[in-house]
């Protein structure tokens, strides 16, 4: 009875409490700035396992579009509104990139300011993050000879032709580029983007 009429003992088990349920001082990623690159049909889970993955994590995370404040819907009708276009982003003041698979990055790799932010992560060895049919960009980007890598099987001819090494993997790190195949995967691949960007 003395012990729970100690207020610093009380604190003390509250603190650790948090600690070990993931309370906000257990955050790895906390104030770590995020761009989630979107356009119209974007794989769903891709674009949103990752993002909420990442809060969770206390990271911050803004969805980037060509425009601001547009509505987004992924190809099973989820939708995604942006934070700020491309236009709006100062690539220097995020510590890294998530490219969401689907159809999107057909349309993404066409804008010269992706493959500008794509590159300047990459110049600044900080993490992208790429899934299924998100290798597109990277490709338009220039940035994958001599990668090791995975994807959608469906483009590792792309990814070869680019001068990436493929393997049919769930995750597959190499440097600051981490890369996966499909949404099954999320779970190894969210595991692996986290540890990178929290160290």
């Amino acid at each position: 009875m003395l012990i729970l009429k100690n207020p610093e003992f009380i604190q003390q088990v509250f603190d650790l409490n948090r600690y070990f349920t993931g309370g906000v001082d257990n955050m790895r990623l906390k104030d770590k700035k995020v761009i989630a690159l979107i356009d119209n049909e974007f794989e769903d889970l891709e674009l949103w396992y990752p993002i909420l993955r990442l809060q969770e994590e206390g990271a911050i995370v803004k969805l980037v579009g060509p425009k601001a404040e547009e509505k987004y819907i992924g190809k099973y009708g989820v939708p995604a509104i942006s934070d700020y276009s491309f236009s709006d982003i100062n690539i220097q003041e995020y510590d890294a990139i998530l490219v969401p698979g689907g159809w999107a990055p057909d349309k993404l790799r066409r804008f010269p300011e992706v493959l500008h932010f794509v590159k300047e992560m990459n110049t600044a060895n900080k993490p992208i993050g790429q899934i299924c049919h998100a290798g597109w960009v990277l490709i338009s980007a220039k940035i994958l000879k001599n990668k090791k890598v995975t994807s959608t099987p469906g483009i590792m001819d792309d990814m070869e032709n680019a001068g990436a090494i493929w393997f049919d993997k769930p995750v597959v790190v190499d440097g600051n580029l981490v890369s996966s195949r499909r949404p099954p995967d999320l779970p190894d691949y969210m595991r692996a983007f986290i540890d990178l960007l929290a160290k």
